[in-house]
């Protein structure tokens, strides 16, 4: 069983590397345009050029927090996986492979508690986010990553 999720895990990633080398190649082509219009010194031109020019940084810092992101979960993931501690998921699913939203929200209550019992715990954190996932809150799930990473590098929460 292990092999097929080490498979997995390549290609998730190698999708994502290639993904964003696809995004690199399209950051460069729109800086370039960019400067190109900049070059041309007519007023509407650089202004475009420096409009557009706000698009690849935004980009790049996008992609690197999001990398800087799923790095650090990979980390907690690992510390967890060799301490056994993985979130389980056990919940009940649709004929579809979906969640019993019903099932998620009664096993998220169990793990809140657990949050709020451990709050400077980056690992009640870590499995409070993948509860919220379970049951819907993608925004709280990520908030709930956010913290636990920021306990887990030694910091204070965000």
């Amino acid at each position: 069983m292990a092999a097929p999720r080490r498979r997995s895990a390549v290609v998730a990633l190698a999708g994502a590397v290639a993904l964003t080398a696809l995004l690199a190649l399209y950051v460069l082509l729109v800086a370039s345009r960019a400067t190109s219009l900049v070059r041309t010194g007519e007023p509407v031109a650089v202004v475009l050029g420096v409009a557009l020019w706000v698009l690849p940084v935004l980009a790049v810092w996008f992609v690197a927090r999001e990398w800087s992101l799923a790095i650090d979960v990979q980390r907690m993931a690992d510390r967890l996986a060799d301490a056994d501690e993985l979130p389980v998921d056990d919940l009940p699913r649709s004929p579809g492979g979906r969640v019993d939203r019903a099932a998620a929200r009664a096993a998220f209550d169990a793990v809140r508690e657990r949050c709020e019992a451990a709050p400077d715990d980056w690992r009640s954190w870590y499995h409070l986010a993948f509860a919220y996932d379970a049951a819907g809150d993608r925004r709280r799930a990520r908030e709930s990553l956010a913290r636990a990473r920021a306990l887990f590098r030694g910091r204070t929460a965000p």
